[in-house]
């Protein structure tokens, strides 16, 4: 089988070669110069330069028609090339997820939509560009990028006049906001629930669901947006919180691949907030491979390929495991220096720690890569609560330091 990738998410972060048999296929990586540099000396494949200048999908589909290339499947794993990956196919009547199927997954105002067709509890929600009937919600209200991720971009106000007030004083904090005539279809707004913010993740093929797992957070994405470090902790899934899932993944036809759903643990039931196709970010991949035996990129691409994946008789270690970040992209300086980390950084919780040093530089954009940022880690133990008053200690004593140059 001829398979093209596009080339974006880190190599080390997917380990393509152990769902692809890169001798049995012929697998060409698509990307930037520079993201093709993190493939594996070792792996059997061809390489493709795109200029990362223009729409990912129209530069691809130049390179095929200039080299005349077939391919019989288009791969993304990225979040922000689903889309592209989508209209790649399309354009050459390639099999796997359309357009249509991918917007369902990506876009807010969709996914809520049809979610909310199905009898799911979602959060009041309206396109920002329908700002002329924004309803008279009295509490707070959450402004977020239609097609976003990692919280980049996303605000809370205090109400909506307060939102109105921002928005003609060109002062919401949201750069594309912020401009002249903004472009508001790019954006929704949506009552604040209040409610702690869990996450499903797991494996879909043919409409099933094989295997799910609940965890909850420590903190939440939007904190860490703006500066704050982020946990989850994996806990317990009900029967119930089982089939909401499966009517949430039914709603927006995800039928194959990895997800990643989160939704907040309302007094009165859980709410739905995003569904992705796609495995979840930070070190969902680690704590998820470690409670299971199941590496999901790798069962991902598997299916994606309609090759079998034997899923293991028993999916459930017995233990809990977890991960944690602290961000680094809002320091505005070149380095840091953290302190209060001694008595963590040997606790038998701890399966796995990274730890920038003081020579290494800080982001300047939000991200989860634990090799980016200046602490993050895996911990495990036999429960949930331990873990979560790990971090919550944790996360309350150590201090990070951002410094002007290295020391």
């Amino acid at each position: 089988m001829e398979i093209l990738i596009l080339h974006r998410i880190p190599y080390h972060k997917i380990d393509y070669h152990r769902g692809i048999d890169h001798n049995l296929h012929e697998v060409t990586y698509i990307g930037t110069e520079k993201a093709l540099t993190n493939i594996p000396e070792f792996v059997n494949c061809k390489k493709l330069i795109r200029p990362g200048v223009g729409k990912t999908a129209d530069e691809v589909v130049e390179i095929i028609e200039q080299q005349q290339l077939q391919f019989d499947r288009i791969i993304s794993l990225s979040e922000y090339e689903l889309l592209d990956a989508a209209k790649i196919r399309e354009h050459f009547g390639i099999p796997g997820s359309t357009l249509g199927q991918v917007e369902k997954v990506r876009n807010k105002v969709i996914m809520k939509a049809i979610v909310a067709a199905a009898g799911i509890r979602v959060p009041e929600f309206l396109p920002l560009s329908k700002i002329e009937q924004l309803p008279k919600w009295q509490d707070q209200v959450v402004v977020k990028p239609i097609d976003g991720a990692s919280s980049e971009n996303v605000k809370v106000f205090a109400s909506i006049h307060s939102l109105l007030l921002a928005l003609h004083a060109q002062n919401t904090g949201i750069d594309l906001l912020d401009q002249e005539n903004p472009n508001l279809t790019q954006f929704e707004v949506e009552e604040f629930i209040q409610g702690p913010i869990v996450h499903f993740d797991g494996l879909v093929q043919d409409g099933e669901v094989k295997i799910v797992l609940a965890s909850q957070y420590v903190g939440d994405c939007l904190g860490y947006a703006n500066g704050l470090p982020l946990g989850s902790v994996q806990v317990d899934i009900s029967d119930a919180d089982k089939v909401w899932v499966s009517r949430v993944l039914s709603a927006v036809e995800l039928n194959n691949g990895s997800f990643h759903l989160e939704a907040i643990a309302n007094k009165n039931g859980l709410v739905f907030l995003e569904v992705a196709n796609r495995v979840g970010g930070a070190d969902v991949v680690d704590t998820f491979n470690l409670a299971t035996n199941i590496h999901l990129p790798s069962a991902e691409l598997k299916i994606w390929l309609g090759e079998d994946f034997e899923f293991p008789a028993t999916t459930n270690t017995g233990k809990k495991f977890g991960w944690y970040v602290f961000p680094g992209h809002h320091y505005q300086a070149d380095y840091c220096r953290i302190s209060g980390h001694e008595k963590f950084r040997n606790h038998p919780y701890v399966v796995r720690w990274n730890e920038l040093s003081t020579e290494q530089k800080l982001p300047q954009h939000i991200t989860y890569q634990a090799i980016e940022i200046p602490l993050a880690g895996v911990i495990g133990s036999d429960s949930s609560e331990s873990l979560q008053s790990f971090l919550k200690e944790m996360f309350a004593q150590v201090n990070i330091e951002p410094i002007k140059s290295s020391v």
